[in-house]
């Protein structure tokens, strides 16, 4: 099982994308595998084969248009795949803080993380290289955002065959 992880400092991703380049180049071999959200089986994939070439595909916890571009545009330098994740928090910044954003509700988180995976699908592909759209450790307190985010996730999937969302991280070890 490969999961995502935070690198926790520039030094540590530079320290991270020099290791695992050489490892990382024929991830565009893998069948579908595109420039842009990659989803279902060829996300699958794209985490097997880094598992096989022990390389990471690191995630970073994004919290406006700049964050996002800011790791595509990385990945684009280093010809790697990224993961852009979206936590409740977080989401809820994208969207704007001074929004209302209501216990067992959470409007606003909803609002955030779906806008930020449309931007994420609109963008990702100039840049390039494969992005895991991913939100990121969605407590039992935290369901109705889950919620939100399945919503979308179905609206997207029958306009267009596949989930808005690359996954999503159900964390219940609180419970």
């Amino acid at each position: 099982e490969v999961r995502p992880f935070r690198v926790t400092s520039t030094e540590s991703a530079r320290e991270l994308a020099r290791a695992s380049t050489a490892a990382a180049m024929s991830f565009w071999d893998i069948p579908g595998m595109k420039a842009g959200v990659v989803t279902g089986d060829v996300a699958w994939s794209l985490y097997k084969h880094a598992k096989e070439n022990g390389y990471a595909i690191p995630a970073f916890n994004c919290t406006s248009t700049s964050t996002c571009n800011a790791v595509m545009e990385a990945g684009k330098k280093l010809n790697r795949p990224v993961t852009i994740q979206f936590s409740e928090g977080g989401s809820a910044f994208f969207a704007g803080k001074s929004l209302p954003n209501d216990k067992g509700k959470l409007q606003t988180s909803i609002l955030g993380a779906v806008a930020g995976a449309h931007y994420v699908r609109m963008v990702a592909p100039a840049y390039g290289i494969p992005v895991i759209v991913h939100s990121d450790h969605c407590a039992k307190k935290l369901l109705p955002w889950f919620d939100g985010m399945l919503d979308a996730d179905e609206a997207f999937f029958k306009a267009h065959g596949e989930p808005l969302f690359s996954s999503h991280m159900l964390d219940l070890s609180e419970e």
